[in-house]
């Protein structure tokens, strides 16, 4: 699975995308998020509020809840705002 991270999650992370390959029962974002965090380092930080980040699954817009698969892209970014 690659997960791809954008903005101040990237830096609050360290990294833009990595590859992972994580247990069996993380079937959906939220679970992805709770194993990225249990991992340590700088994901607890940037994943402190998930209301303040949007999620996408193979470039398409998510829910925290929707299913996800190894083969998958997770993107994680906060929401974009113009003017």
């Amino acid at each position: 699975m690659k997960v791809l991270y954008f903005a101040w999650l990237r830096q609050r992370i360290g990294i833009g995308e990595e590859a992972v390959d994580p247990p069996a029962e993380v079937t959906t974002p939220r679970a992805l998020v709770d194993w990225l965090v249990a991992k340590g380092g700088g994901y607890e930080k940037a994943f402190a509020d998930t209301s303040a980040i949007k999620v996408a699954i193979n470039q398409e817009f998510a829910d925290y809840d929707a299913p996800i698969a190894k083969g998958d892209e997770v993107a994680f970014f906060p929401p974009v705002t113009g003017g």
